[in-house]
């Protein structure tokens, strides 16, 4: 229930920035800036364990952040997460140069699905909405965003393998350091700040408590329950029901195009993650 909580938090992201007429810089640097004071507050991990290596992951976490928000103002909230999802096949091709982490035979076929269902995005026209003005953009910052939640998620596994004498990698610490310095990048592109409305006050807030915070909440609780299967089956939730809540509140409908493609991305994923090979002896060195 918990990490369920999480995906449904993460994926109210694309329709939640669409709604405010703030800039995609304004809403990045608000959003990741009331995220950090909210997961200092909620985790008590999250203040310790500040160095270098987990400032190192935070800079690309950051860069996910900022992409992630860019890319929903400019395509659609489906395109968006569909083509961030495939951050999996940037893992693959990133793990063996610097994890050390060969890659399988059915890994292979993986990446090829991966592959054929980001091609699919950039088939036909890519026809622009008031919600999305400059699709074929935003579709390239997605894949942008893509890649750095992809060094995202290989940073954390490095930090899971490695500590400073005396001073604990933490991943906590590296998703606040992340958001503090995706606000601060965004601060002189977003100056200066206009009179905000009520309105969008609340939607920045919502985004940072909410869908950051709170949903990073869940998912830590819930991943220490859960085997990594299940987890990412039913985070599979996210990028379900993001173009759902973008078609309910803006109307946008991605291609078809689009839609074949993330059904074969999400298919792709679900696919290889309940056919994980049990039998592969785990890495001594790698974290649970």
């Amino acid at each position: 229930m918990a990490i369920l909580a999480a995906a449904l938090l993460f994926s109210t992201g694309g329709a939640a920035i669409k709604l405010t007429d703030l800039s995609a810089w304004q809403i990045a640097g608000l959003r990741s800036g009331i995220a950090a004071a909210t997961l200092l507050v909620l985790l008590p991990e999250a203040r310790r364990g500040w160095s270098r290596r987990p400032a190192l992951v935070g800079l690309s976490y950051a860069s996910t952040m900022i992409c992630f928000v860019l890319a929903n103002k400019m395509t659609t909230a489906a395109n968006t997460i569909f083509l961030q999802s495939t951050a999996p096949l940037y893992i693959m091709l990133l793990s063996p140069w610097l994890l050390a982490e060969p890659v399988r035979r059915r890994q292979l076929a993986f990446m090829a699905a991966l592959g054929l269902g980001l091609a699919l995005f950039f088939v036909g026209e890519q026809p622009s909405w008031a919600t999305a003005p400059e699709p074929l953009r935003g579709n390239l910052v997605a894949v942008l965003s893509g890649v750095f939640w992809a060094l995202t998620i290989v940073g954390l596994r490095w930090l899971g393998r490695a500590t400073e004498p005396g001073r604990p990698a933490s991943a906590a610490a590296a998703v606040v350091l992340g958001n503090l310095a995706a606000c601060l990048t965004a601060a002189p592109f977003a100056l200066p700040l206009p009179r905000i409305a009520l309105g969008d006050l609340a939607i920045v807030a919502f985004l940072g408590v909410f869908q950051i915070a709170l949903a990073y909440v869940f998912l830590v609780r819930g991943v220490a329950r859960v085997s990594a299967l299940e987890s990412s089956l039913l985070l599979l939730l996210e990028p379900v029901l993001s173009p759902l809540w973008a078609w309910l509140l803006h109307g946008e409908r991605p291609t078809a195009w689009a839609l074949l493609g993330g059904v074969v991305i999400l298919a792709a994923t679900a696919v290889f993650a309940a056919t994980a090979d049990r039998s592969v002896a785990p890495n001594p060195e790698a974290t649970p």
